[in-house]
């Protein structure tokens, strides 16, 4: 019998995709599942980008630019020009989603296992799409009892080799929610200029920040024009996940230039969703706003409701719209899979995602969960409720 590669059984599998079967069998015995697990937003999509698509006039649905339309990259550059960053059309590479991006950045600064060092926990795709170029993430623990702040820049120095190729990182974090400061940013610019890497930002909730905070693009650090690349997307920004376009961004002609070959490889991005991507663009100012005080908002509440549960431990988001839980289990993993097949409260559980999948250290993060706050408010009260009362019980079987 044929067998399939070591890359196939090494790929990792998606710590919030894998408990679906046990959220569609609770729904078949009509429990209601109120979703925490994922980073699916509520919020509306623009209109204006609907309108792109629904009042379009094409006749062929043609191939496009594998980069991207030009008139998209040249409306992306107005927006960073907006956010004081000096991005050209040339310097951006349209890909499908920022999953994409992120893997047109892995392969074209890494050959087989080359290592990019990561603070953890991190998004868990990351896993993933370094598993699928064949390069290795090397973790630096962040701390959940300061909030997981940017490690000491000593452990990044520890840990760097001749193989290593770049630091990534995601600012503001999914799954902390962690904002780096502007001191954090320049001491990773720092490092990466003086070992001669390249820094990954990971920037796609950029736009999601609390209590008075600002983000810190990498490129707003003097020198970093060669040695930067920013991963970005629509996905969240606009509440437009399922239009699965992202790009890269580097002023660095070398790197825009093999990630353009992988573009090429796949052909193009979709071509209605960059019409909607490219018309969100002139989405105002206000939606934006209204936005981040909503999810600023439904952080609070969830802080709040958080504080009603004993022996647990939390990270305060400062960005995103993600919260790292630590339960008092042994294994959140269990427990997640437990809501969904013996637990239910007045015919509704809740669907977590385990926290450990986020972790490339072994046995990192088994007791912990990540919640997405991206339910209307009365559901996540109800939510963090029934996730109280299920601890209870679970405590006492267990």
């Amino acid at each position: 019998m044929p067998s399939i590669s070591q890359k196939g059984r090494s790929m990792p599998e998606s710590p919030i995709r894998k408990l679906v079967p046990f959220a569609e069998h609770a729904l078949k015995k009509g429990i209601k599942v109120i979703h925490l697990n994922i980073g699916q937003p509520d919020i509306k999509t623009p209109k204006i980008a609907m309108d792109a698509v629904r009042d379009h006039d094409l006749e062929i649905l043609a191939y496009g630019r594998s980069e991207g339309s030009e008139t998209y990259r040249e409306k992306i550059s107005q927006y960073y020009h907006k956010h004081q960053l000096q991005i050209r059309a040339e310097d951006i590479i349209v890909s499908t989603g920022g999953s994409e991006a992120l893997s047109f950045a892995i392969g074209s600064i890494t050959d087989t296992d080359d290592e990019i060092i990561v603070p953890e926990p991190f998004y868990a795709n990351y896993n993933g799409f370094a598993t699928a170029a064949g390069a290795i993430v090397v973790p630096v623990v962040s701390q959940i009892d300061n909030n997981f702040a940017l490690p000491p820049i000593e452990e990044f120095e520890k840990l760097i080799s001749p193989k290593t190729k770049a630091i990534l990182i995601c600012n503001p974090g999914n799954p902390t929610g962690y904002l780096y400061s502007k001191e954090e940013i320049k001491k990773l610019a720092d490092i990466v200029k003086k070992h001669d890497i390249f820094l990954i930002s990971d920037e796609v909730y950029r736009e999601f920040t609390y209590d008075g905070k600002e983000h810190r693009s990498i490129l707003q650090e003097p020198g970093m024009d060669e040695y930067g690349i920013i991963v970005d997307s629509v996905s969240k920004r606009y509440s437009m996940c399922g239009a699965r376009i992202g790009y890269l961004v580097s002023k660095n002609k070398e790197v825009v230039k093999a990630s353009l070959k992988f573009a090429q490889a796949r052909l193009s991005p979709p071509t209605f969703a960059q019409m909607a991507a490219e018309a969100a663009l002139d989405t105002p100012n206000s939606y934006f706003n209204a936005v981040n005080r909503e999810y600023e908002s439904r952080r609070n509440i969830l802080l709040d409701e958080l504080h009603k549960i004993d022996g647990i431990k939390w990270g305060r988001p400062q960005g995103a719209f993600y919260c790292i839980v630590e339960l008092p289990i042994a294994d959140a993993d269990d427990f997640a899979r437990w809501l969904l097949q013996d637990y239910n409260l007045n015919g509704e559980t809740v669907m977590v995602a385990p926290a450990a999948g986020f972790y490339a250290t072994e046995g990192l993060g088994k007791n912990q969960i990540r919640i997405a706050y991206v339910l209307e408010k009365e559901s996540l009260k109800r939510a963090v409720h029934i996730l109280n009362e299920a601890l209870k019980e679970y405590k006492k079987l267990f």
